[in-house]
């Protein structure tokens, strides 16, 4: 079991990332899994820096921890090819401690450069096209790919790590965990499902299983509890409704019938780390083993006191229930 903390790129300046990242690597944590952005789901998160810029910087100040993103979407901002770069670049800067997680993205982030927003199956299959193009380039050489709806001409990633990155891919369903299997080297999830391990299993996949566990910490649960539902509630509007909304004023209004009843219900509050061990036990169940910890409290620091004072290491102990 690996425990890692999720970086609210959208609640926080750059600066304050990347010195959450060194934080992270002293408390002990695994890993950090950070978005990929353009926008922040609420304007009162107020933030939504470049991650890739970021992630050098993180790169540069710590030795030990892995960085992840969690996720990006190669298909529309961002052509795969730009992303196989960006990748292999940050993996030889981190010395091998780079994941790269690939998922279908959201309206939110995709629609700004102006190409429309196609409906899902058709992103599902840009996003096969787009990982065909990245593991492509990454063979090394000139590289020309010809698909439905992404093209690559005569393209060489030159700067090539000598261990490639892993490839996490996101799913919701059994079609994109067997994608997960065909393509990555390992899966991402939000959700605590037994069928999405299993589907990325049967069709053959191996490598990390990352699951993200909603909590917030605060030193009382109403702190905890008013801050989530502050900056947090776009969280419960399920992910039909948070895939295909355009910018954050919509997430504001969609979210507004969300009361603090529901956060109790979706995140584990509060300084108690029973509550949070409950919270992560499902997906342990589920078969997880890469967890990230995902804190919308109004104290990062005091989160990552918690985790390094014990909670990271009762999380790793965590064992399937019977």
């Amino acid at each position: 079991m690996q425990v890692g903390l999720k970086l609210a790129t959208e609640a926080f300046p750059p600066e304050e990332v990347v010195r959450q990242t060194v934080r992270a690597e002293e408390a002990g944590f695994d890993f950090v899994e950070m978005s990929d952005h353009y926008h922040p789901w609420l304007d009162v998160q107020g933030h939504s820096g470049f991650t890739w810029s970021m992630l050098g910087a993180m790169a540069a100040k710590t030795e030990r921890i892995g960085l992840v993103t969690g996720v990006t979407c190669p298909i529309i901002r961002y052509h795969p090819a730009v992303i196989a770069q960006a990748a292999a670049t940050v993996q030889i800067l981190a010395e091998g401690r780079f994941t790269l997680g690939i998922g279908a993205g959201e309206r939110l982030n995709e629609h700004v450069v102006g190409t429309g927003w196609p409906a899902v199956h058709v992103r599902h299959e840009m996003l096969r096209e787009a990982l065909q193009i990245i593991r492509q380039l990454w063979q090394g050489g000139y590289q020309t790919f010809e698909g439905r709806y992404l093209q690559l001409e005569d393209a060489r990633v030159f700067d090539l790590p000598d261990e490639l990155p892993v490839i996490a891919v996101a799913s919701g369903g059994h079609n994109a965990s067997e994608l997960a299997a065909q393509y990555g080297d390992g899966l991402f999830a939000t959700e605590p499902r037994e069928d999405l391990v299993g589907a990325f299993r049967d069709a053959g996949g191996k490598g990390p299983l990352y699951a993200e566990v909603p909590m917030a910490w605060a030193q009382d649960e109403q702190s905890a509890v008013e801050e989530a539902l502050r900056t947090s509630r776009w969280a419960l509007t399920g992910w039909k409704v948070m895939s295909e909304l355009p910018n954050p004023v919509n997430f504001d209004a969609a979210s507004q019938t969300v009361r603090e009843d529901d956060i109790r219900g979706q995140f584990s509050v509060g300084p108690d780390p029973e509550k949070h061990l409950q919270q992560a036990q499902p997906y342990v169940d589920a078969g997880f083993d890469h967890l990230v910890l995902q804190n919308v409290g109004p104290d990062p620091d005091g989160f990552i006191d918690a985790c390094a004072g014990g909670l990271i290491e009762r999380v790793k102990e965590l064992k399937p229930s019977a």
